[in-house]
């Protein structure tokens, strides 16, 4: 199985938190589930914890390599770019990642990095990854709350985007 490409400062473990879902879901594919993600316009409609998402240069709603965009997520207004966009092509391991960060002091200020991985499995099946790296004091304040917010926030978004894949396919 494919992993998640970490860019310096961002690996886990060396990070201040660390979140990692995963799925794997028989009856869809990464052509079904890709769609999902990459439009960011349907997020809010399957993802209770992202809303007022803009982009920056003019593309948009869907991801592209390099788009800067807004969005509001875990009660924070976070500015991301996409550093990796790999779309699904001929059975290929899909990638998306961005670096994302909230600006302000010492105390407030937080950078992550977010990646997403498609890949089609044998049996018609899905394996959909989703891991994030934050580092920063609100990242230290959120590896320690309970339950973890991270991995029950990103578990809402896998399965909001199994839902809606579903529901798209029929």
């Amino acid at each position: 199985m494919q992993d998640i490409i970490w860019p310096e400062g961002y690996v886990p473990g060396f990070s201040d938190n660390f979140a990692s879902n995963e799925m794997i879901v028989a009856g869809l594919s990464v052509a079904d589930v890709w769609p999902q993600l990459d439009d960011t316009a349907a997020w809010p409609g399957y993802y209770s914890n992202a809303s007022a998402i803009r982009f920056h240069d003019g593309t948009g709603p869907t991801l592209s390599q390099g788009a800067r965009f807004r969005f509001t997520t875990f009660g924070f207004p976070v500015e991301a770019e996409v550093t990796e966009y790999v779309p699904p092509a001929d059975g290929s391991t899909a990638r998306v990642a961005w670096h994302g960060w909230v600006e302000g002091d010492a105390q407030s200020r937080l950078d992550v990095h977010h990646a997403w991985l498609f890949e089609d499995l044998p049996g018609g099946r899905v394996r959909i990854l989703t891991q994030e790296t934050q580092n920063g004091a609100p990242a230290k304040q959120l590896a320690q709350t309970r339950p973890n917010p991270m991995i029950n926030g990103h578990q809402e978004w896998l399965d909001g985007l199994v839902a809606a894949a579903r529901r798209a396919r029929g």
